[in-house]
């Protein structure tokens, strides 16, 4: 079993930046993919960003050049940070890690951009 626990998500305006952080209960140096995806209100889930154990990153078109996915193994945590955000942004933020063949979920972290 593995845990996992997002924080970092608040109010912010346009143009400004957050940092999500995502606290998992194990080591996170060999899980194959993590990730971050968010659902919007009244939207399917989507991918935001992830990263493999070999530190390969993919990004939704919509957040390239604007966000980075990143780990810290030390800590086992991931971290995505947010610049240049925008309304459409708005969204809860889930943390995933993808372990052999199981898919462990966080509890998401709202964040709302204001205009």
């Amino acid at each position: 079993q593995v845990q996992l626990v997002e924080s970092g998500g608040g109010l912010v305006q346009a143009g400004g930046s957050l940092r999500l952080s995502c606290t998992v209960s194990r080591s996170i140096f060999s899980i194959n993919v993590m990730g971050w995806y968010r659902q919007a209100p009244g939207k399917q889930r989507e991918l935001v960003a992830d990263i493999t154990s070999g530190s390969s990153t993919n990004y939704a078109d919509s957040v390239k050049g604007r966000f980075t996915i990143s780990r810290d193994i030390a800590k086992n945590i991931l971290y995505l940070q947010m610049n240049s955000l925008k309304p459409e942004d708005t969204a809860v933020y889930y943390c995933n890690a993808f372990v052999r063949i199981v898919s462990y979920w966080g509890k998401g972290t709202l964040v709302t951009v204001s205009s």
